[in-house]
C-alpha cells in the first residue's frame, strides 16, 4: 500500500491514529534521519499500529530567513518520495506559518500529537528541538510522557568509521565543496536535482551535445562546474537511468548570470521539453569556466563526456530501475 499525505489533522482517520510518529524536517533523508524513520516503522510493526512521519513546510529556516540563498537538499516532491520508499504509512505536512511558530512546546504536544493525531509513540533524533523558540527538547518529551501516557525514542546520533556526523549541514557543505561522491557516503546515494525541462538557446545541439536545460529555484547550490551524472526522466521507482555529464553554473562563456543546470545524456534520443527530469551528481569533473570560442567549447565538451563516461563506468551501476541513484 502507498504512503498516505495529509496537510491537516482532521483529515488523519482513525485506523491511523494511536501510532508511531517520527518528528523532524528531514531535509536530505540522510543516515541519521534514515536511522529515526527506520526505528519508526519497527516500533510500529512491532506494536501492530501505523508508522507516520511529520514534517513541515515551508521549511522552518525559510519561514524565518525567507531572503536567504537556497539551502534545501530536498525540496518537498523529493522529500515525499524518499520517505515513502523507507516504509512509512503516512507523512502528515504541518504548515509553518506565524501562528504555528508561536505554538509553545507544551501545546504542540497536547493539541496537535495528542489532540489532533492521538499519537502513542514519538520517535526523534537526539538534537530534537520545538516549539516556540525552540524551547522543546528530549528531555520535555520524556517529562510530557510521564504525564499525559504515551512513550519516547530518542535516536542517538550516528557518524561514520572517520567521525563525520550525519547531518544535512555537512553534506550541504560537500556539495558545496565539489564533493558530491562524499556527499553521498551521507546519504546513501547519490544527491539529486530535479525539475522541468525548459527551452533554452539551443547551443547544445549546434555543438553536438544536446542539453536539458533545468532550472534552478528551491535547491541548494552545489560548487559550480561540470559534473559526471546520472538522469532520467521521473516515474519514481520505474524512473531508468542514463549516463550522462552536466554543467551548473551561469555559462561565463555567453556572459549568462542565471543559474542553469544543463545536463547530457549519453544514450538518450528522444524529446525531453516539459518532463520532469532528474539528475544525480555522480562525480565532480573540473570548474565553470570561459572559453574563447565555440570550438574551443566543443573540444572541452567531449574531454568531459569522455571524462564522465570513464568516472561512471568504474561505478558499475545496476541496469534495473529503482527510486533512485544508490552508491556504488
Amino acid at each position: 500500500m502507498s504512503m498516505r499525505l495529509f496537510r491537516t489533522w482532521s483529515e488523519v482517520p482513525q485506523p491511523l491514529k494511536g501510532g508511531v510518529l517520527a518528528l523532524g524536517n528531514f531535509d536530505g533523508l540522510h543516515f541519521g534521519h534514515q536511522a529515526v524513520l527506520s526505528k519508526t516503522v519497527a516500533l510500529a510493526r512491532a506494536a501492530g499500529v501505523a508508522a507516520g512521519v511529520m514534517t513541515f513546510e515551508p521549511h522552518p529556516r525559510v519561514f524565518f530567513r525567507p531572503d536567504q540563498e537556497p539551502f534545501r537538499l530536498s525540496p518537498f516532491r523529493i522529500k515525499a518520495r524518499l520517505i515513502e520508499a523507507l516504509g512509512l504509512d503516512y507523512l502528515y505536512v504541518q504548515s509553518f506559518d506565524r501562528d504555528f511558530s508561536r505554538r509553545t512546546a507544551e501545546n504542540f504536544v497536547t493539541e496537535v500529537l495528542l489532540g489532533g493525531l492521538g499519537i502513542s509513540h514519538i520517535v526523534v533524533g537526539a538534537d530534537y528541538v520545538f516549539g516556540f523558540q525552540r524551547q522543546g527538547n528530549v528531555a520535555l518529551l520524556n517529562q510530557m510522557a510521564a504525564q499525559h501516557g504515551f512513550s519516547v525514542t530518542s535516536v542517538g546520533e550516528l557518524a561514520l568509521q572517520d567521525g563525520a556526523r550525519y547531518s544535512s549541514t555537512n553534506v550541504r557543505n560537500l556539495l558545496k565543496d565539489g564533493q558530491p561522491q562524499e556527499a553521498a557516503k551521507l546519504l546513501g546515494r547519490y544527491w539529486e536535482i530535479e525539475g522541468r525541462v525548459e527551452h533554452g538557446d539551443q547551443r547544445g545541439r549546434l555543438l553536438g551535445f544536446p542539453t536539458a536545460n533545468v532550472a534552478y529555484r528551491e535547491y541548494l547550490h552545489p560548487k559550480k562546474g561540470v559534473y559526471a551524472i546520472r538522469a532520467g526522466i521521473d516515474q519514481g521507482v520505474d524512473t531508468v537511468w542514463h549516463d550522462g555529464v552536466a554543467n551548473f553554473g551561469n555559462r561565463p562563456t555567453f556572459d549568462k548570470q542565471d543559474v542553469l543546470l544543463e545536463a547530457h545524456l549519453f544514450d538518450f534520443t528522444g524529446d525531453l521539453y516539459g518532463r520532469h527530469l532528474r539528475v544525480a551528481l555522480v562525480d565532480y569533473i573540473r570548474p565553470e569556466q570561459k572559453f574563447d570560442g565555440l570550438e574551443t567549447l566543443k573540444a572541452q565538451i567531449a574531454r568531459d563526456s569522455a571524462t564522465a563516461k570513464a568516472q561512471l563506468q568504474g561505478r558499475h551501476f545496476a541496469a534495473a530501475p529503482a527510486p533512485y541513484v544508490p552508491v556504488k
